[in-house]
């Protein structure tokens, strides 16, 4: 079976044999084919690598870029792409502004002291939606009530979206991280109305600022960021503003929102590792960190680097040019890496898991995902302590068409 697949060149996404178990393929590959030829949706062709030491030095590879998945032969995810994602509007535009200069801008906002000041809020939006859930009765969907709203509710805040817009975020997110579910018109337009929506925005804040009006100017990320300049004086282009806008939508809505799901699924899958949290609190952030890294969320796909040279990865050379799919899901469970890799371990430390990745590209809003996940961890084992499944794990099942591997539902009761 391996032998034939290796010859063939595996086709993705890869199965799983159900929605909370990685794929058998993942060990291995990690043990007989640790750089593997795939062939994606498009009909491109990428090489996969799988074991954790493989993925972490391509993630801090400067030959593998991620900019370079912009060139006319990087690979392409999905066949309903013009071009690729990496090529789209927003990553020229964010390309143009120098990732480097970009991310020093942004990043001064992502600072502990800012995260954990918007704790509050997270928690008391947590408590909102909880009192929803219980107000509806279960069997309840914490997809739909919980998981799903709350990221976009704190994006939306972070970027000052009001409160009434915040559903066209959630179908923009939606539209942008399909591989088969729209049409290449249907991305192409949401795509022109997300940036059509972000520069009213940024003509409104930038009005609100020049008139110092801060009730509507206020101290949200756009407002910041229209008024910041980089070392030499220069502003953030509007065409770049727009971009970050869509990236932080991009890699914090849909991915947090699954990162919150399968934390909990997981967790009442097994009812011991639940009863151990109740049992002891202070494990919420190492249950978290366990959580990202026995599932990542990241199951069909990975993260995608471009080759500008030959790089050499267990001695098999991979040649300039091509596309490179870092495994995360994979190497989480590398047992070189991780003792008992396929076990939950809500106590493991050190957990120098990938799921958020390495290098320059290291998620940005990684302090954010882990501080929304353990906030509504402790909401949750607070206010629902007999929280449990309301169906069999085996009739869960993941959402399909996304290049992330969200639950489609997570039914529950207390």
């Amino acid at each position: 079976m391996m032998d034939a697949q290796k010859q063939q060149g595996l086709r993705l996404p890869i199965e799983a044999p159900a929605a909370l178990e990685p794929p058998a393929l993942w060990a291995e590959l990690r043990q007989q084919c640790p750089v593997a030829r795939v062939t994606l949706p498009s009909g491109d062709e990428a090489v996969l690598i799988t074991r954790y030491e493989d993925v972490r030095s391509a993630l801090t590879d400067p030959r593998l870029t991620r900019e370079g998945l912009a060139e006319p032969g990087a690979a392409r995810i999905a066949g309903n792409e013009s071009e690729s994602i990496f090529a789209s509007p927003m990553a020229k535009a964010l390309n143009a502004e120098g990732h480097e200069r970009w991310r020093r801008m942004v990043g001064k906002w992502f600072t502990a002291k800012r995260i954990q000041a918007l704790r509050p809020k997270m928690e008391a939006t947590a408590e909102r939606l909880v009192d929803e859930m219980v107000a509806v009765g279960h069997p309840v969907d914490v997809v739909s009530y919980l998981a799903f709203p709350l990221p976009v509710f704190v994006i939306c805040d972070m970027l000052g979206v009001p409160p009434a817009d915040q559903g066209k975020f959630t179908r923009w997110s939606d539209t942008f991280l399909s591989v088969t579910k729209y049409t290449r018109d249907e991305v192409e337009a949401a795509h022109r109305e997300f940036d059509a929506y972000m520069s009213g925005l940024i003509a409104q804040r930038r009005a609100a600022a020049s008139t110092s009006d801060l009730a509507d100017g206020g101290d949200d990320l756009l407002s910041l960021l229209i008024g910041a300049t980089d070392t030499e004086g220069e502003p953030m282009s509007d065409a770049a503003l727009s971009a970050t806008g869509q990236a932080l939508l991009l890699a914090g809505h849909e991915t947090t929102a699954g990162f919150i799901t399968k934390m909990t699924a997981h967790l009442l899958t097994d009812r011991a590792r639940w009863e151990q949290l109740l049992g002891d609190r202070t494990l919420v952030r190492t249950a978290v960190e366990e959580a990202l890294r026995f599932d990542p969320n990241t199951g069909a796909f990975g993260m995608f680097r471009y080759a500008r040279e030959d790089v050499e990865f267990g001695g098999t050379v991979v040649p300039a040019g091509s596309t490179v799919m870092c495994g995360v899901s994979a190497a989480n469970r590398d047992e070189m890496t991780f003792e008992q890799a396929d076990r939950m371990d809500l106590r493991r430390t050190p957990n120098a898991h990938l799921t958020f990745g390495a290098g320059a590209h290291a998620c940005l809003g990684q302090l954010l995902a882990r501080t929304e996940m353990q906030t509504v961890l402790d909401v949750l084992l607070r206010r629902l302590p007999t929280l449990d499944l309301a169906v069999p794990v085996g009739e869960l099942r993941l959402e399909e068409g996304l290049m992330t591997t969200p639950l489609h539902e997570l039914l529950v009761k207390w």
